[in-house]
Order: structure tokens, then C-alpha cells, then sequence
């Protein structure tokens, strides 16, 4: 009688080519989670200034609450993009929905470090601060959902938690890389010219971060589009098992 074979790591050992190419994926599937939340640390760093600038009130708690509901908007667009964005991974491929992204982050973190304030062009101003942060709501949505999806899919079956978990940590850097940029300029410009310019300083630098991304993305992503094919199964990886039943194994 015959037994199956245990799924192990030794079952599937990675040939240098293939270390090199899971480096390359991982290495792509995080950075746009890195541009993500450090656009997202960065706001809610420096949240209480950009209150004072874009939603001036006699009552400095308004200003601050009017600034984290404006936080709370990117928040309410991710389930959108997650749709948005899973849309166009499944139709055009993974690499054209995380450059996409990318761009969709990266493009509103710089304009929010060159918007002008209300003093400057009056309700126009809070209203585009707004509308760049719902864009980049939509943004981290989508990329969220697709680096996950871009590093499962391109694991070996005993990989794929671990591929996928990289996301997190992709998340997690970014959250620590923003509020490491916004703690040097708080220290290195002091509390008046953080409040006067200072506070812009992190969102032009998030550009460097996005293109770096973009670049990154664009050279190390090997396309290729969703597909239903169900694995197939040669006759040769049939074995049988207790009581003469067969059973298949099979690799993605």
C-alpha cells in the first residue's frame, strides 16, 4: 500500500534563477505599499498644521478634526479601489494596475506639498485638498489588494503566505519611513518653520518615492495576465492511496 507524499519546502527546492526572480517580486510588490502609507504617515504627522492651513477656525480642535475627517475620506475610497484596481489587474495585467497606483499616490502627494492654502485661494483650497486626498484613498485600495494578489500568484503553492506577507511589511516601512521624514524635519527646521513651510518638506520628498517605485515596478514586473486555467495534472503524478483510491499532486 502506498502513501502520499508529505507537501514540504524540500519538495520544492528553488534554483538560484528562481531566488533571484522571487527577490525581484517581492521587491516590487512591496515598494508601492512603502509610497502608500508613508503619504498616510506623513498626513496624520503633521495633521495639526494642515488643519490650521486649510480649515482655519477660532478653535484649533475644529481645525484638527476637520483635518482628520479629510483623513478619514482616503479611508472611505479603498473599498472602491480595491474593485477599481482588481478590475484592471484580471483585464490588463498586474503590472499596469500597481504602476497605475503608484502614479495615483505619488502624483497627489506632491501637489498636496505645493496646494495652496486657504489664505491663498480661500475654500478652493480645503475642497482640493479633499478631492487629492480621495484619490489617494482609491489608490492605496487598489494597491493593497493587488501586491498581495501579484505576490501570491507568483509563489511557488508553499510559498504563498509568505510572499504575501511581504505586503505588510511594505505597509509597516512605509508607516515608519513617514514618520521617521516627518520627525527630522520637526527637528531639524523647529516648531515655527514646520508650521510656516516645514510641513511640506515630506510631501515633495514622497515624489523620490514614488518614481523610485515606478522605476522599480516597470523593470523588475515580469507581466502576465490573470488566468482561469485550472493546474493541470500529468498521469505521471497520480499515486494511490488506502484503499485503491487515486489522488493527484499537482504544482502552480
Amino acid at each position: 500500500m502506498s502513501t502520499a507524499p508529505s507537501l514540504s519546502v524540500s519538495m520544492f527546492p528553488l534554483e538560484k534563477e528562481d531566488r533571484s526572480r522571487a527577490r525581484r517580486a517581492i521587491l516590487a510588490g512591496i515598494v508601492g505599499n512603502v509610497m502608500e502609507w508613508y503619504d498616510f504617515a506623513v498626513y496624520g504627522y503633521f495633521a495639526a498644521i494642515i488643519g490650521r492651513h486649510f480649515f482655519p477656525a477660532e478653535n484649533p480642535v475644529s481645525s484638527l478634526l476637520a483635518a482628520f475627517g479629510v483623513f478619514a475620506a482616503g479611508f472611505l475610497m479603498r473599498p472602491v479601489g480595491s474593485i477599481v484596481f482588481g478590475h484592471i489587474g484580471d483585464h490588463a495585467g498586474r503590472k499596469a494596475a500597481l504602476t497605475l497606483s503608484v502614479l495615483a499616490m505619488a502624483i497627489p502627494t506632491l501637489l498636496i506639498g505645493l496646494l495652496p492654502t486657504f489664505a491663498q485661494i480661500g475654500l478652493a483650497a480645503p475642497a482640493l485638498l479633499v478631492l487629492l486626498r480621495l484619490v489617494q484613498g482609491l489608490s492605496v485600495g487598489g494597491e493593497y489588494g493587488t501586491s498581495i494578489t501579484f505576490l501570491v500568484e507568483r509563489a511557488s503553492p508553499e510559498r504563498r503566505g509568505f510572499f504575501g506577507g511581504w505586503s505588510v511589511v511594505g505597509a509597516t516601512g512605509g508607516i515608519l519611513l513617514g514618520s521617521a521624514v516627518g520627525a527630522v524635519v520637526t527637528t531639524v527646521l523647529g516648531a515655527a518653520e514646520t508650521a510656516a513651510w516645514g510641513w511640506r518638506v515630506p510631501f515633495l520628498l514622497g515624489i523620490t518615492v514614488g518614481l523610485t517605485g515606478l522605476y522599480l515596478r516597470r523593470t523588475l514586473i515580469e507581466d502576465r495576465l490573470a488566468s482561469a486555467e485550472p493546474p493541470r495534472v500529468s498521469q505521471s503524478s497520480r499515486h494511490s492511496g488506502p484503499n485503491g483510491a487515486e489522488f493527484s499532486r499537482f504544482s502552480v
